[in-house]
């Protein structure tokens, strides 16, 4: 993050807290990782917008040459408005009607299906006439938590790479064609093999489907979250990855692009989660740091047990003491335990750190507190791109019935 505690307290100055606060030099800073990381391979990267979806986060990343990954049917509508083609949008659902697949054949977008039913479906109406990709589940173990693993033999993601007989006999029978293969183990991977593994079994698979343009590995890049952590070691992956490609095309004489679907990686680090420290509480054995925020906001830590860095933005350079910072929920509310921090008092700005990626997108209204407002920091400048929610938005789609008024 390169704004400065200054800059972030004159933004929460100006739109008030709670604040989620996106700095696209972050962003650019990333994608060009990938890009420069990856440059000698034929790769495309597609942002997994399900981080966080904002227009205006969609239409930067289009700017820089991203394609989009969508994972619901509003998300591909949303990514069209941003200026997307359908050509860029990669469509990967799970569990959905399949109302929604359709509707979404319609738009022209790729199609990405995890499962035999959905597959078997798909393949009797359309036959050869929309080419779709499989995701396949591989079976490893791969992820920083269980919550976010998605390719062990337990997930609901994909087809089993043991039923590649039966997905085979599908694709006979009802002629499909099939353009791409799929997989995505998890998020946080802290080892490069997992990709080589993936890419390997998608290699041996390749072999019997004859029409394929693509292998897509997800994502699941590691981005740092406390002091010495790491990010996934992207320059060693690119080389990996086209070893693998240059020895299978040599073999093989078959060739193939490469996607990947960065979310978390992109826009993680470019947000910053402002809020205020409402009370400052001193227990028989704790000091809590009480803010105007809670998991409705940022669930993250409740959810998945994450760590998230907090600073004091107001008073940055004092003496550090330990605290537990909590959230204002009627809730067990806890951002962290026993963290030390410079020195709290009430009514200081604190930030919490990495926020950009499952922060608002996960947000709620629980307790009929509100969301916060969204700003985005363009070329240095502060853009709100989401108004604060208000009493009134709570309200919004409610429908008061008439009935009571005669009890």
């Amino acid at each position: 993050m390169s704004l400065t505690p200054q800059q972030l307290v004159e933004i929460a100055n100006e739109y008030g807290s709670p604040l989620y606060v996106y700095d696209t030099q972050s962003i650019e800073s990333q994608y060009k990782k990938l890009t420069t990381a990856f440059q000698n391979v034929n790769a495309k990267f597609f942002y997994a917008c399900k981080a966080l979806s904002n227009i205006n986060i969609l239409k930067f990343l289009h700017s820089l040459g991203s394609n989009l990954d969508c994972v619901s049917i509003n998300e591909v509508r949303l990514g069209l408005m941003a200026g997307f083609s359908a050509e860029q949008i990669i469509y990967t659902p799970n569990c959905v009607d399949f109302s929604e697949i359709e509707a979404c054949k319609d738009l022209g977008v790729h199609i990405n299906i995890d499962n035999i039913s959905i597959l078997e479906q798909f393949g009797n109406k359309f036959g050869n006439t929309y080419p779709v990709c499989i995701r396949i589940n591989p079976h490893i173990m791969a992820g920083g938590n269980m919550k976010i693993s998605t390719g062990h033999i337990d997930s609901k993601f994909g087809i089993s790479i043991h039923q590649l007989r039966h997905i085979q006999r599908v694709v006979k029978s009802t002629g499909l064609v099939i353009n791409g293969l799929h997989m995505h183990t998890g998020s946080e991977i802290k080892d490069i093999e997992v990709f080589i593994r993936s890419l390997d079994i998608l290699l041996d698979i390749a072999h019997d489907f004859p029409n394929l343009i693509f292998l897509d590995l997800g994502s699941g890049f590691k981005v740092p979250y406390q002091d010495g952590d790491y990010s996934t070691d992207l320059v060693t992956l690119a080389r990996r990855v086209k070893e693998t490609f240059d020895a299978f095309e040599a073999e093989y004489k078959r060739t193939f692009e490469i996607w990947f679907e960065p979310g978390k990686f992109l826009v993680s680090e470019s947000g910053t989660l402002v809020v205020k420290a409402n009370v400052v509480k001193q227990t028989t054995a704790t000091t809590f740091v009480g803010v105007n925020s809670g998991f409705n906001h940022l669930i993250r830590p409740m959810f998945y047990d994450a760590y998230h860095k907090i600073s004091n933005l107001s008073a940055p350079d004092g003496p550090e003491r330990i605290y537990t910072v909590v959230g204002h929920l009627c809730e067990t509310d806890t951002f962290a335990w026993d963290r030390k921090i410079n020195e709290v008092h009430e009514g200081d700005y604190l930030a919490f750190h990495n926020t950009g990626a499952y922060g608002f997108e996960m947000s709620s209204s629980f307790n009929s507190r509100c969301r916060p407002a969204e700003v985005l920091v363009y070329q240095g400048k502060s853009h709100l791109i989401r108004e604060r929610e208000e009493f009134k938005d709570l309200l919004h789609k409610q429908v008061e019935c008439n009935i009571f008024n005669k009890i």
